[in-house]
């Protein structure tokens, strides 16, 4: 991959090969950046899994960062006030589906009722390859709208590892204080190590790198505190 000037003059800033504390290489992390804009600090945890072994699951990071998100609910009528007194920002049934199906896609998040799932898994291929397909395991679906909007606008995430066995998230914005950016990482390494498998060997983390949007990576000891 051919990297810009600007990155390239990055690059020259800081040692590659370094390992730093989680604090160092956050903050050498934002040292770095020089978008115009304030860019997303993306951390990514390779973990030692077999093919048949994943690690996914949920949760809420302790600072967030991002806004407001627009989510849409697909559920029965008999829902559809729990969903609007819950905050959803779309709210219907197949009138949504059809909607979809039309290449309309202007929300964030969907979440279903199981009683839904039947015609909205007709939609699998437009919502999966965007990441916006409900999933039990997500908490996306279910029949407690209230709880799962509630969740969702504290901020909650899902993480799993792709087909490498490598985890990526954002975890917070280079104009975030330091410490709340590492509190993040520290978090999510703990969540990770927590769905560890039983049948996982080895050294199951073997790398944590940050990076920002368009900055260079930096290692860090983080998976091994």
């Amino acid at each position: 991959m051919k990297h810009g000037k600007k990155y390239r003059e990055a690059l020259k800033k800081y040692d590659p090969s370094a390992v730093l504390d989680i604090k160092q290489a956050v903050e050498t992390v934002k040292s770095l950046s020089f978008a115009k804009f304030d860019e997303t600090v993306d951390v990514s945890v390779k973990l030692n899994l077999k093919k048949s072994q994943t690690v996914r699951d949920t949760m809420t990071l302790p600072n967030q960062f991002r806004g407001e998100k627009r989510v849409l609910v697909f559920c029965k009528a008999e829902k559809e006030t729990e969903a609007k007194e819950a905050g959803a920002t779309f709210i219907g049934g197949d009138d949504l589906i059809e909607k979809i199906k039309g290449g309309w896609l202007d929300f964030d998040i969907a979440v279903a009722t199981p009683d839904m799932m039947k015609d909205v898994g007709k939609l699998g291929v437009v919502l999966g390859r965007r990441g916006l397909m409900p999933n039990p395991k997500a908490g996306t679906v279910t029949f407690d709208i209230k709880g799962a909007l509630s969740e969702l606008k504290k901020g909650r995430v899902e993480f799993r590892a792709d087909k490498t066995g490598v985890v990526h998230l954002a975890i917070g914005k280079v104009s975030m204080d330091t410490d709340k950016i590492a509190e993040n990482v520290k978090a999510l390494i703990s969540e990770i190590k927590r769905k560890k498998p039983a049948e996982a060997k080895g050294d199951f983390m073997q790398s944590v790198s940050l990076a920002s949007t368009m900055g260079p990576g930096v290692w860090t000891s983080a998976g091994n505190d």
